[in-house]
This record gives C-alpha cells, sequence and structure tokens, in this order.
C-alpha cells in the first residue's frame, strides 16, 4: 500500500478523532439553556398529572411523560412576593429580604435591595441572556428592585403586583418603558395581558436561541381575577362544567370585573396557561435547541379562593391540607417538573425533598457559575438526573408574615407547624407525620416531645428579624 496514502488516512482518523472528543468535551462542558416556568397561585392538584379531573391538562401532562415529576417540591411560602424572592436570592423566608406582600406608592411592592445577589445576576455573570415575562412584584421601576437592576436584561410584564390582578390592565412595563393601552376598557377589552407577556417570551427565545439564555416565566394565570378571553376554550368548559351563569356587582372602575362563570373561568385559565406551556416546548424544538435546554415547571404557592375561585370543586390541592397562604402541605407543596430531553429520566417521579431556594445552586452549576454566599439552597442537579442518594437537605424552614404569622418545618418525614406566632412566640407546635398523615389530620405533637423540641430549635435559629418585615413585633406586613 501507498506510504503517502497510509499517513493521509492516519491524519484524516486523527482528525476525525480529535473532533469526537471536541464534541463529546463539548457535550459534558456546554451551558444548557434554563427556562423556569412559574404558575401563579395554581395548586398541586390542579394538573391531570397530578390527578386533577376535571381540567385538561395535555401539554403539561405530556412534559411530564417525556420528563420527571417531583411529588414533594415546596415553594418559598404561600405567598407570591416572598416565595419569588426565595427563588430569586437562593435563601428560605427566615433569610430573604422579601417575606411579605408590602406595597409601596404610587405602583409596586417593597423593593429587593441592591445588596440581594439574585439568580438573575449569577446567571448574567456567567454569560446568559436573561429574561423575566410576567409578574414582578418585588420592587418598583427605578428602585433597587426594579428587575433590570436585579439582572435581568429584559423584562416585559407586571411590575406591581396588585395591578395583575386585571387581566386587561391600562398598561404594562417593557423594561423601564410603560406600555400604554388606551383600549381596555370594561365594557370592551381588547389585550389579555397574559398573551402579549407569552408572546414577548416566545421572541426572547428566538432572539437568543444562538447563545445561552436563562428565562423566567413568571406567568399570572390562574391567578384571580378569573378574567378569560370568551373563546372557544372557555366556551368548552362552560358546557362540560355544566355552570351557569351568577349574579355579579358591576366592574367598579378601581379592581378586576368580577367572573359570572367563576368556574368555567379558571379552568380555561388552567388551559391557557398548559397551552403556553406546550408552544414553549414546541419553539424550543423548532429552534433545535429543546436537548440543550432545562426547563421546569412549578407554581409560586397553593390555589387560591378569590374572585370567586372554588378550590374545593376542582380539588386543586388534591389530598393536601390548605390553600394559599397557609403552611399546611396544600398551601406551599407545588407541582415540579423537569423536562431536558435525553438528560432527564422520560416518564421519571421523583420523591425528592426540595425547595424553591435550591434552584439558585442547580442553574448556577448547570452555568458554570460561582454560587453567591450565605444561601440556604443546594443543588438539585444529582436529583434532576436521577441519581441515587442525592444529597439532601436534613430539614426545610418556612415563615409567613400575615394572619399573626407562622412558621413550619419539614424534617425527614415529619412536618412542624406553628400559629399566631407574633402574640405566641413561645406558643405550641403541630407535629404530623407525612408518611401516615398526608393530609396533616391527626396532630401527634403530645407523642413525640423530642422531635417538637428539635423543631422548635430550628425555627428559632433559622429566623432573622427583619426591620421590614418584622415577624415578632406586631406590623402591617401585608396589602
Amino acid at each position: 500500500m501507498n506510504k503517502s496514502f497510509v499517513k493521509i488516512a492516519f491524519s484524516v482518523l486523527s482528525v476525525l478523532f480529535l473532533c469526537q472528543q471536541s464534541d463529546a468535551q463539548q457535550a459534558k462542558t456546554a451551558k444548557p439553556n434554563i427556562i423556569f416556568i412559574l404558575a401563579d397561585d395554581l395548586g398541586y392538584g390542579d394538573l391531570g398529572c397530578y390527578g386533577q379531573k376535571l381540567i385538561q391538562t395535555p401539554h403539561l401532562d405530556a412534559m411530564a411523560k417525556q420528563g420527571t415529576r417531583f411529588t414533594q417540591f415546596y415553594a418559598g411560602t404561600a405567598v407570591c412576593a416572598p416565595s419569588r424572592s426565595s427563588f430569586l436570592t437562593g435563601q428560605h423566608t427566615g433569610h430573604t429580604p422579601i417575606r411579605g406582600n408590602k406595597g409601596v406608592q404610587p405602583e409596586g411592592q417593597w423593593p429587593i435591595p441592591d445588596t440581594a445577589v439574585t439568580i438573575a445576576e449569577v446567571m448574567k455573570q456567567a454569560g446568559y441572556a436573561t429574561g423575566d415575562f410576567g409578574k414582578w412584584g418585588l420592587g418598583p421601576v427605578a428602585s433597587s428592585g426594579d428587575p433590570i437592576k436585579q439582572g435581568f436584561d429584559a423584562f416585559y410584564g407586571y411590575n406591581c403586583q396588585s395591578l395583575a390582578h386585571d387581566y386587561y390592565p391600562d398598561h404594562l412595563w417593557e423594561n423601564d418603558t410603560r406600555v400604554d393601552f388606551a383600549a381596555n376598557t370594561p365594557d370592551q377589552p381588547t389585550d389579555y395581558s397574559a398573551d402579549l407577556i407569552h408572546q414577548k417570551a416566545l421572541q426572547f427565545i428566538d432572539q437568543h436561541k444562538s447563545n445561552p439564555f436563562f428565562v423566567f416565566l413568571s406567568y399570572t394565570l390562574p391567578h384571580a381575577a378569573l378574567q378569560v378571553p370568551n373563546d372557544s376554550l372557555f366556551e368548552k368548559y362552560k358546557k362540560l362544567l355544566n355552570e351557569h351563569s351568577i349574579p355579579v356587582p358591576k366592574w367598579n372602575g378601581k379592581g378586576y370585573a368580577p367572573q359570572a362563570f367563576p368556574r368555567a373561568a379558571y379552568a380555561a385559565m388552567v388551559g391557557r396557561l398548559d397551552a403556553y406551556v406546550g408552544q414553549i416546548l414546541q419553539k424550543l424544538k423548532e429552534d433545535g435547541i429543546d436537548k440543550n435546554t432545562l426547563v421546569i415547571f412549578s407554581s409560586d404557592n397553593g390555589p387560591h379562593k378569590e374572585g370567586g375561585n372554588d378550590p374545593d370543586y376542582f380539588n386543586s390541592n388534591g389530598p393536601l391540607r390548605g390553600i394559599k397562604r397557609d403552611l399546611y402541605e396544600g398551601g406551599m407543596r407545588e407541582p415540579m417538573i423537569a423536562w431536558w430531553p435525553g438528560k432527564i429520566k422520560a416518564g421519571g417521579t421523583s420523591d425528592y425533598v426540595g425547595a424553591f431556594w435550591d434552584l439558585l445552586p442547580t442553574f448556577a452549576e448547570l452555568g458554570h457559575a460561582p454560587k453567591p454566599k450565605n444561601i440556604d439552597g443546594i443543588s438539585i442537579v444529582p436529583a434532576l438526573l436521577g441519581q441515587k442518594n442525592a444529597p439532601m437537605h436534613p430539614w426545610l424552614y418556612w415563615e409567613f408574615h400575615e394572619q399573626g404569622g407562622k412558621q413550619a418545618v419539614r424534617m425527614g418525614k415529619w412536618k412542624g407547624i406553628k400559629l399566631n406566632v407574633t402574640e405566641q412566640p413561645n406558643g405550641p407546635i403541630e407535629l404530623y407525620d407525612l408518611t401516615t398523615d398526608e393530609g396533616e389530620q391527626n396532630n401527634v405533637a403530645d407523642k413525640h416531645p423530642d422531635v417538637v423540641q428539635q423543631i422548635r430549635t430550628i425555627m428559632q435559629q433559622q429566623h432573622r428579624e427583619s426591620p421590614d418585615f418584622p415577624l415578632f413585633t406586631k406590623s402591617a406586613n401585608a396589602e
């Protein structure tokens, strides 16, 4: 055989081998795109894959079949702003700077301080394009809590969560620019905010498909008001639920219009959210980036009873006790679906116990970014990838600053809850064994004083009093 031919062949094979090595190394070290989809007031039992019987969620059910469904994953707490603050800062509600829905004038909520390090800042420093589309509620435009000052390259939606009660608003915000909708009137509303927000999110993904991006899709659905376009989906649920019109007061010009068909409206809002998720996953496939994109879906707290909504009718909290504003399981244990084709096991179910503050270190690890100091979260990458014996917290801690103040601890199979903590900082602790009493119906505190004492110690150690959101001093922390 010709020696020159052998040399050429060897050189070609060597180049191919090096290319294969390079491709393998890139696949190993490539930074995945990350999308966190956060529903607003969606209950643990509101999705078909979590047991819902009356509302159809085919896209989220398919996402669960193509990914892994988590059954013991928790929000930051049981109401909007502090739950989101916990996610953004990687800190539980005993440490995170925003611990209540405290409003400021003329528009917005108490701002995250400059000193906070957010997940958006971490990802941006790692070379990610960052965008938030939906509801913010963590600081007015131009304040320290403005999303553009907290690491997001782009924001579109409601800066103020109070104004997000109206799905036909007179304005939204695009970065620091107010976008007005003069056509939205009580008689003929036209601009449905959730649709507008969703379209901006799709555009952002298209614009940044060639480089790593982190997107926080903080959708407002299905939070009250129960407003939804009078389309085929809404009509379907009116018939499917056999709902008849109920008398409602007239629009007062200051808040949202009550819904004459609240059950159909809620079901249609969940269905619309489901369709959005399907379109996001389809967009990733069309752009050819689905196999390099982690998508996580969850909710900020349990189901609400506002605007005429009836969570009991839908069994929105599934087998769990409590709703929004409760530190019982139904108020803060959330649906959580993780999807990453080729990386996350299809059709998997995980009982891994984690919480929102774990997502910052998780995303930081995937983005090859250093995690900030003084966070409470741990990376759940091993749990996402289905690895056995993934590291887990010995306990999780929550607090809630409305209704007299509440604290809760999950420690292994045990769940401890303390109510009225402002008036009774050393008051009784309820104790439940979640392995035998998932619905928290049987308080066994008297039978396990040693466990109660351990939980009391955790509650004392993990709460750091905040001058802006004091827990053990009477204060009007909520709007």
